[in-house]
C-alpha cells in the first residue's frame, strides 16, 4: 500500500512558486483524495520539473506547480491560472476538457499497462453483488469524485450518492481497516490500492464483488488553445525521455512508473461518451 506512484505523488503537491522564475509557467496538479508526505512529494515534484526542463532544454525554473486534493480548489485553480499544462485526474479531465480545450499529452505506463480497473471489496462471503449493497456504506479515497465513480467506474449503472451511504476517506488503509472492523460494508479501490491488499493481512479476508472495465490512465493534459502542437510535443518528449535518462530513471522508479508514452485523444473517447450520457 505504500508504493509511490505518479498519481499518488501528484496527489499531494504544493506550490513551488518560491523557487520559480518570475515568468514561469504554472502546471496545475489536481488529484482529489490523495494523501502522501508533503515534504517528500515536494522534493519529488521539484526534481521531476527540473528534469523535464533539462531534457526539454528549457531554462531552469521555467515551470512551477500548484496543487490541491480538493475538487473545488482544483476547479478554482484551473479557472484562475488557465494553465498550458495540467496533471489532473481522469474525472477532472472529463469534466473540464471542453471548458479548457484539454487534450491528453502523455500517459504513465505502470507494470506494463496504461489503464487500470477499479474494484469494490467486501468482507468475504458477506455480499455477492453491488445490488446487495443498496443503502449500505461505501468508503474509499476514490469517492472524492463521485461523478467519476458513477459515470465511469460504474458506467452509469449506479449513482453512488443515491445508491450507497458514502464515507469518503483520504487514506485507503483507513477505509480498509474500517471494513475489517465491520464499520464499513464495502470499500472502492483503484488498481494500486487493490494490489496492496495482500500486505495488510485483513481478518476476515476481503473479496472483490465488482470489477470495472479497463479505464485509461491520464498523466498530463494540455490546453490546446493555449499551446502549439510543437509545445505539446516538446513537453511530451521531455517526459518520455525522463524514464530513459540515467538520473531520470531513478525518479520514474520512485513514482512506480516504467515510462511515459505519447497518447492519442481517441484513447479517451469511450470515457468521454460515458461521461456525456
Amino acid at each position: 500500500m505504500r508504493k509511490i506512484s505518479l498519481i499518488v505523488i501528484a496527489g499531494v503537491l504544493t506550490s513551488f512558486a518560491a523557487s520559480a522564475a518570475p515568468d514561469s509557467a504554472v502546471i496545475v496538479v489536481c488529484y482529489p483524495g490523495g494523501s502522501v508526505n508533503v515534504k517528500d512529494a515536494n522534493e519529488a515534484m521539484g526534481s521531476m520539473l527540473r528534469m523535464v526542463e533539462r531534457i526539454g532544454q528549457w531554462q531552469q525554473n521555467s515551470f512551477n506547480s500548484l496543487f490541491s486534493t480538493k475538487t473545488e480548489d482544483c476547479r478554482k485553480q484551473m479557472a484562475e491560472q488557465k494553465p498550458k499544462f495540467a496533471m489532473i485526474s481522469l474525472g477532472l479531465y472529463l469534466e473540464l476538457r471542453s471548458e479548457y480545450n484539454l487534450v491528453p499529452v502523455v500517459q504513465p505506463k505502470i507494470k506494463g499497462r496504461t489503464s487500470e480497473r477499479y474494484r469494490v471489496v467486501v468482507r468475504k462471503d458477506k455480499y455477492k453483488s453491488l445490488d446487495e449493497l443498496k443503502g449500505k456504506s461505501l468508503g474509499g479515497t476514490v469517492l472524492a469524485e463521485p461523478d467519476f465513480v458513477g459515470k465511469i467506474v460504474f458506467a452509469g449503472k449506479y449513482d453512488p450518492a443515491d445508491f450507497f451511504v458514502l464515507k469518503t476517506s483520504n487514506q485507503a488503509i483507513r477505509a480498509l481497516r474500517a471494513l475489517e472492523k465491520g464499520e464499513l460494508d464495502a470499500v472502492i479501490l483503484n488498481e494500486q490500492q487493490f494490489n496492496g491488499l495482500a500486505s495488510l493481512h485483513l481478518e476476515p479476508p476481503v473479496e472483490a464483488i465488482f470489477t470495472s472495465e479497463e479505464i485509461p490512465l491520464i498523466g498530463v493534459a494540455a490546453n490546446s488553445a493555449g499551446t502549439t502542437a510543437a509545445e505539446r510535443e516538446r513537453f511530451g518528449k521531455a517526459l518520455e525521455g525522463m524514464c530513459t535518462d540515467t538520473e531520470g530513471k531513478k525518479l520514474c522508479e520512485l513514482f512506480g512508473v516504467e515510462a511515459f508514452i505519447t497518447v492519442d485523444a481517441a484513447v479517451f473517447e469511450p470515457m468521454v461518451k460515458l461521461w456525456g450520457r
